[in-house]
């Protein structure tokens, strides 16, 4: 909510409610057709306890299908134990982060098709550190966001600009060049989701 109010304070006269007449490209005007989805990544961090103590409440919450998708996107090491713990629940689990390789000799990574035999349906790619402190280019996310559709899996790609992007005014040439970089691998749309997070409204 913090970081819509911040968006809507930097727009401006810009920001204005879609509401009934959202629209995208190309098609007649409708409403909001999508169903929303809830998601969040829990980073490197938590416990196996706490990690448990956290999808007990949001089990508690219940959060329902037929309102929204609720994904929670974890490290590698909870994976498998997260999954036994939201069983029952309307709560997804996915993947934060996956390799551009395949399976083979690369020591530390995991592959799109090993998260696959996990039963994970959706990955998180992009994400503003993957691409701050890690390396991984817009070429790179593209790869991922390929990979991860070429697998069937749901993907949210996390978009958004840094504190001095947003300061010298290049936050759509920012987002606009981490989008023309995946919009070619993107063969079927319903299994994308955009993320958009500004780095300098995120409490990364």
């Amino acid at each position: 909510y913090n970081q819509l109010i911040r968006i809507e304070e930097e727009l401006g006269s810009r920001c204005s409610y879609a509401g009934v007449n959202f629209r995208t490209t190309g098609l007649a005007k409708k409403g909001m057709f999508r169903k929303p989805i809830v998601g969040g990544n829990w980073k490197c961090m938590n416990t196996v306890a706490y990690t448990k103590e956290l999808l007990a409440a949001f089990k508690g919450c219940g959060p329902s299908a037929d309102a929204a998708d609720t994904v929670i996107f974890a490290p590698m090491l909870h994976i498998a134990h997260s999954l036994k713990e939201v069983e029952g629940s309307a709560i997804n689990i996915g993947a934060e982060n996956f390799s551009k390789t395949g399976e083979g000799a690369f020591t530390g990574e995991v592959s799109v098709g090993q998260i696959v035999d996990m039963g994970l349906k959706w990955v998180l790619v992009g994400h503003s550190e993957r691409r701050s402190l890690y390396g991984e280019t817009d070429e790179d996310t593209a790869t991922k966001v390929s990979l991860g559709l070429e697998k069937g899996l749901n993907v949210m790609l996390a978009i958004g600009e840094q504190l001095s992007e947003r300061q010298n005014g290049t936050t759509v040439d920012v987002c606009a060049r981490q989008l023309k970089a995946v919009i070619p691998v993107i063969k079927d749309w319903s299994k994308v989701s955009i993320a958009y997070e500004p780095v300098w409204a995120i409490g990364t």
